[in-house]
């Protein structure tokens, strides 16, 4: 299967650079994945999709400010870290801008010198293992110094950084936020769980390597990078229940589904889990567990296209992307939804 059969015309204007000031005012595109029938709806209509006794999955991550601006120590020159994975007490794995900057035993400032790290090893792709050097508390540190990591297909600054978080963040280390949940208020939860709908939760620590561009010709020689995900014991019990009473699980984003269909993967019941998962999803791979996808319109030739058509269909899908184009739907991180039936 080629990269390119994945590819679409996005006019550029269509890219979202805010949120609306209202969280479920989004559109909401219905596809079903059996015919191909579309229906065009909002995103508090959502609770109509949904039946008693369904459950939601959402990924409850908490993304960090883990964008840092600072200088080599022994020279003042600018250098931008991109933090990515906590690898143990105060060392991380890290993007560093420009990388020639960053070799072994190199030192960072930030900020008024609250902040300091020093370069301990170069990894995959160049990025390096960092030790940060700080008084107080790290994510106090962070909070003040760092910025949120926004794609860069978002070149408008963002007033409130909470609008870049899902209503149910809780657990911080997060370099991207699970963008379908954005949709999500409290009060929208609330009439959701009202009509019986059970509400579960995962948590998906997103990296880059969730958008990291395809480049291979061939989709089969891409690899992906590791994240890691818990899922719960009650989570994984509700879904079983669930599936037991012949009702629907619904994934709430990319990053819920790669949570569930990893630890889905011998296609028996879940049980309480945690680890790291580098799944692909692409067309051709079976689903065990989850029976819908809540998920935003997603970038031409990336592995969220590749997993939606792997659930849909790659012909029902680029049929609906066209539709969404015509039908002038924003894309993207802080654009409209999809409710793939």
């Amino acid at each position: 299967m080629r990269r390119q059969d994945f590819y679409f015309d996005l006019p550029k204007e269509l890219i979202a650079q805010e949120p609306l000031a209202g969280r479920s005012a989004s559109r909401l595109m219905c596809l079903d994945r059996k015919t191909g029938e579309i229906r065009h709806k909002h995103f508090y209509d959502i609770i109509d999709e949904l039946d008693a006794g369904d459950c939601l999955i959402l990924n409850d991550t908490k993304v960090i400010p883990a964008r840092l601006y600072g200088a080599k120590k022994d020279t003042g020159a600018a250098i931008e870290f991109l933090l990515l994975n906590k690898r143990s007490l105060d060392e991380w794995e890290v993007i560093l801008k420009p990388g020639r900057k960053a070799k072994i035993g190199a030192e960072f400032v930030f900020g008024n010198g609250e902040l300091a790290a020093k370069v301990l090893d170069i990894i995959n792709d160049g990025n390096r293992i960092v030790k940060f050097g700080y008084s107080g508390v790290f994510e106090e540190v962070l909070d003040r110094l760092g910025e949120m990591p926004l794609p860069p297909y978002i070149t408008k600054k963002l007033e409130d950084k909470d609008r870049y978080q899902t209503v149910y963040a809780r657990y911080s280390g997060s370099a991207a936020a699970p963008t379908a949940g954005l949709h999500f208020t409290p009060e929208l939860l609330q009439k959701i769980q009202k009509k019986g709908i059970n509400i579960g939760y995962v948590t998906l620590h997103v990296g880059l390597g969730t958008f990291r561009p395809v480049k291979a010709d061939d989709i089969l020689d891409h690899k992906m990078h590791s994240e890691f995900f818990v899922l719960p014991k009650e989570t994984a019990e509700l879904i079983n229940e669930t599936k037991r009473n012949g009702k629907r699980v619904i994934a709430v984003g990319t990053t819920a589904t790669r949570t569930l269909e990893t630890v889905g993967l011998d296609g028996g019941e879940l049980t309480e889990r945690t680890g790291w998962t580098d799944i692909f999803i692409y067309p051709g791979k079976k689903f065990n567990v989850i029976d819908g996808l809540i998920t935003n319109f997603h970038l031409p030739e990336s592995t969220l296209i590749m997993l939606v058509s792997a659930l849909a269909g790659r012909e029902n899908v680029l049929n609906a992307y066209d539709v969404a184009i015509r039908e002038k739907y924003r894309f993207f991180s802080f654009g409209d939804a999809m409710f793939i039936i």
